[in-house]
């Protein structure tokens, strides 16, 4: 047991006996064999994971998990082993047993009927059964967030995409599973729910998003967790890229293991690093070396799965590590005194050796089924039903055939810690690999003979590939009364969600032998992840069982036929945002009228700045949202009292022809109406006008063209975490948004380079000039292609047109004259400056310095101020630093030389280094968050 000084027995005095309980290891097979008898024999190893290839039946675990222990406290273990085991119920359970174990739903399932309380009995109904059979670690709960909803693989695994509805779930299961005598372990740090794959097993899957942007949103529900007593923690084996971090393997990380798990989170629990016998860290760095790097970041328990080569490695890996010093001696000791302190929550001899065993599950069989079909109940969920389809027999005649067309999937994965995240995103059908739980195919033959049970008409079944719509599947569409389509995560198997659409297109265009049109039914069952077709109204009947185990589909049955009403709604701000949609005002949209709506916009501004709230408006005026430019199409909105023509919401929307991207670029609404959804319906307005712009690719919050929001404003840490959840609602993925900034240097007068800057611009093999005119056009435009940035072309043209007031300063290779950088310079009576509000303050403000000391304007520019903008680097450049500010410093000169006393540069990255902009002497005027995403998007969210 574990020591309460801190002080441990003398029989932990072995090295290789402390060493041996920081691993935990797997094996193949149902029976004991020597590999696992060796390392537990041998190498004293203090933890098993057992997973679908080595469990049977309730009654056969039973007895491996007691040989197990036994052969442990014959090696003289002073505890017993630890006995981890993945069940997080719905289409993740390691142990299946038709009579004894039951089958409950997924996280997302259970959080899908809104009931805590029943979370918290389902986690410890499943405890209960494990504890029966010996086991004592669960390797759950599941604390990632769904930041990406569509692509992740870990889809319904997880409760959903709200933070705090994750946190509730997962702590209410977490206690459940506690409450049973198990220990916990929470999965998978810092976040599985936003990572993007590369094309091999060797890539490494990445979290882009930065660790502050983690914190305020996926970090929350493992925060939550361990101030309510999490006894473990998984790290995840995920790269992490993004701002300030960038970590090839989270697990072997200091940074995020000790740093921001240990010291940040304030985790003192059990660490358990991911499996490291995954392919990309085998490739990139080696089990043994791996072994060390994990537990130097701060991990307490380190997972090898199966293979023993690999686990030998590992075992001799650490030795070395403490050997050589890498490892100290007090590091080992550490890790040791957390792992034991975890087994005496959960284990002694007498407990391990004396399991309940099949005469404890019988007992608990009744009460857990009932608890089992009560949550599946719950959790089914009628999306829409628009036309009324439901309950089928009030639509489809007895003599009516019944078409049901169900997909190829592998089998249920049934256990998560033995497979790769990529191995989990295959969903193509794999003979080869077993599943304790009944496969796809085999429990959709069994849905479809149960919807025949039901009725006494015929039920005609088959599958679909990624072949599409075949000549069978039109035959016996033209022969059905009603058509079921099941789908299975098709946001990720893409040829699911074309078949269903095709197959829906087909049904509404069918036809009555007289002739008339006369649409066929359609019904649309999501049987994996709830987003499928979650924001697609031209699916009429949309229902959603989060998994396809057996239990599940009889629920299905009893709604499709009327015998259960449903009650389970979507988790998360996708049914929030539903519900807002449902009951919010819709208010009359109009098309902004310069001669009709200047005044009122005036106003508005007013009333906004008054409140205090968005400097970002300080010197912004009516026209200043109007580009007049004829290479960008605009299209601005209003919601108006057409009485007292008051404005009480604005909007502003471009389209840039040159890179196809439709901007939002403000949405201004009355403080003193907030709430009353005039932000919605000018923000749905916007979507739709730009949606309708030829060759639209992508949607953007925030304009550099003109420059008064660059994106959501972020000074304003309240009011930005109130924006991001606001756009976040209608649908824009702020967890990828990127910081931009405007930057401003004054007083120039009195400016000085940093020392030995300009020298170092004379060293490198650069010549520099400044342009004006469209003579220089072609080579310049040529050059700035490069860049795909919305308004960067827009500026060009501008300075070009608009010279001596605005010009561009070129970086050349002296060789053959070719451009490798080029920045925009202008002055305040060049057109760019018409569309830095900013600007034109600092103008005013210099211009009222100057008459208030009675100064004479000797400058062409009236002594205000001027800009640097749009560098455009070419990808082929090295010293992309060095060029970028030699180009800024020369502009800074140039506009200095206009007479200008300060400079701004508008559109800068936030994430990048500022150390060289500081050094120049610019200070961070206005930061903003950029959101994009795809205008396909948009197209999906609308409806037909």
């Amino acid at each position: 047991m574990a020591p309460k000084d801190g002080a441990l027995p003398p029989i932990w005095d072995n090295l290789d006996r402390q060493m041996g309980q920081l691993f935990m290891m797997g094996f193949d097979g149902t029976e004991v064999d020597n590999q696992i008898r060796s390392l537990i024999e041998d190498y004293h190893v203090g933890s098993i994971i057992l997973t679908a290839k080595n469990l049977k039946s309730a009654e056969e675990t039973t007895r491996l998990i007691l040989e197990l222990q036994t052969i442990a406290r014959d090696a003289g273990h002073p505890v017993p082993l630890m006995i981890a085991l993945d069940q997080e119920n719905g289409g993740v359970n390691s142990l299946y047993d038709e009579i004894y174990i039951r089958q409950f739903p997924s996280a997302m399932g259970v959080a899908a009927t809104g009931s805590k309380r029943l979370a918290h009995e389902v986690a410890s109904a499943t405890a209960q059964e494990l504890r029966a059979v010996g086991v004592n670690w669960i390797l759950g709960p599941v604390l990632d967030v769904l930041t990406n909803l569509r692509s992740q693989p870990i889809g319904v695994r997880t409760s959903g995409d709200d933070p705090q509805e994750v946190s509730q779930y997962g702590v209410q299961s977490m206690k459940g599973y506690q409450e049973a005598g198990l220990v916990t372990c929470g999965k998978h740090f810092p976040s599985y729910g936003n990572l993007e794959f590369g094309g091999s097993q060797a890539d490494v899957p990445v979290i882009t998003e930065s660790l502050e942007q983690l914190s305020l949103s996926a970090l929350i529900p493992f925060r939550n967790a361990i101030a309510n007593g999490l006894d473990a923690m998984m790290v995840g084996g995920v790269a992490l890229s993004s701002a300030g971090v960038n970590v090839m393997h989270a697990c072997l990380s200091e940074q995020v293991v000790d740093g921001l798990l240990r010291k940040d989170l304030k985790f003192d629990g059990v660490v358990v690093s991911e499996c490291l016998e995954m392919e990309a860290l085998t490739h990139n760095i080696g089990v043994g070396g791996g072994t060390v790097m994990a537990m130097k970041a701060g991990c307490d328990t380190i997972l090898l799965c199966r293979s023993y080569p690999f686990q030998l490695e590992a075992l001799n890996g650490l030795k070395l590590g403490v050997e050589n010093g890498m490892i100290s001696r007090s590091r080992i000791t550490q890790s040791l005194q957390r792992v034991l302190a975890m087994k005496a929550r959960c284990t002694s001899w007498e407990q391990a050796l004396n399991p309940g065993g099949i005469s404890t599950l019988t007992k608990m069989q009744p009460s857990h089924t009932s608890l089992s079909t009560r949550a599946y109940d719950s959790s089914i969920t009628l999306v829409r039903d628009t036309n009324n389809l439901l309950p089928l027999p009030q639509i489809l005649d007895p003599d009516e055939e019944l078409l049901l067309l169900t997909p190829l999937v592998k089998p249920l994965p049934a256990s998560a810690v033995s497979r790769s995240m990529q191995n989990i995103m295959n969903t193509s059908p794999d003979p080869e690999k077993s599943s304790s739980i009944t496969s796809g195919e085999s429990v959709f033959r069994e849905f479809g003979r149960a919807l025949a049970r039901q009725r006494s008409g015929r039920v005609l079944h088959t599958s679909y590939t990624s072949t599409g719509v075949r000549p069978i599947h039109e035959s016996l569409i033209d022969r059905a009364g009603a058509v079921i389509i099941l789908t299975a995560d098709s946001n990720r198997n893409l040829y699911q969600h074309g078949f269903t659409k095709h197959v829906s297109m087909i049904c509404k265009s069918q036809f009555s032998q007289t002739g008339e049109r006369r649409e066929k039914p359609v019904i649309v069952v999501a049987v994996s992840s709830p987003y499928d077709f979650a924001i697609d109204a031209s699916i009429s009947t949309y229902i959603c069982t989060y998994d396809f185990t057996e239990t599940a589909l009889q629920a299905l049955v009893k709604l499709l036929y009327g015998e259960l009403s449903p009650t389970g709604s979507l988790p998360g701000t996708i049914s929030r945002s539903q519900k807002i949609h449902q009951s919010r005002q819709h208010w009359l949209v109009e098309a902004w009228n310069e001669e009709r709506d200047s005044k009122g916009l005036e106003a508005l501004l007013d009333t906004v700045r008054e409140s205090g709230a968005h400097a970002e408006l300080t010197s912004v005026s009516a026209h200043s949202f109007l580009l007049r430019n004829d290479d960008i199409e605009e299209a601005h909105f209003v919601v108006r009292n057409s009485t007292t023509q008051a404005l009480y919401g604005f909007c502003s929307t471009y389209f840039f022809r040159s890179t196809g991207t439709g901007v939002i670029g403000s949405i201004i609404v009355d403080p003193t109406r907030r709430k009353l959804s005039i932000g919605h319906s000018l923000h749905n307005r916007a979507i739709r006008s730009l949606l309708q712009r030829k060759g639209v690719k992508r949607f953007q919050l925030g304009s550099r063209l003109p420059n008064i929001y660059l994106g959501i404003p972020a000074g304003n840490p309240v009011e930005r975490k109130r924006l991001r959840q606001w756009f976040a609602q209608l649908g824009w993925n702020t967890a990828l948004s990127r910081p931009v900034c405007s930057v401003l240097l004054r007083p120039l007068s009195s400016w000085t380079p940093p020392e030995g800057l300009a020298k170092s611009l004379h060293t490198t093999d650069v010549d520099y000039d400044l342009v004006y005119g469209w003579e220089y056009a072609e080579s310049i435009f040529d050059h700035i292609k490069t860049n795909s940035r919305q308004g960067v072309m827009e500026i060009y043209k501008m300075a070009l047109n608009g010279a001596p007031h605005s010009g561009i300063i070129r970086a050349k290779r002296p060789e053959d004259g070719a451009i490798l950088g080029s920045v925009v310079i202008y002055n305040s009576q060049s057109a760019i400056a018409e569309y830095i509000p900013t600007l034109q303050k600092k103008d005013k403000e210099k211009n009222k310095e100057k008459e208030t000391n009675n100064q004479s304007n000797g400058s062409g520019s009236g002594g205000g101020g001027g800009g640097v903008s749009s560098p455009v680097i070419s990808p082929m450049v090295g010293e992309y630093a060095t060029l970028m500010q030699g180009l800024i410093l020369l502009g800074i000169k140039q506009v200095r030389k206009s007479g200008a006393d300060a400079v701004m540069l508008d559109c800068v990255d936030g994430d990048g280094n500022f150390d060289s902009l500081t050094a120049m002497g610019f200070t961070v005027l206005h930061t903003f968050e950029e959101v994009t995403c795809d205008a396909a998007t948009w197209k999906l969210m609308q409806p037909a």
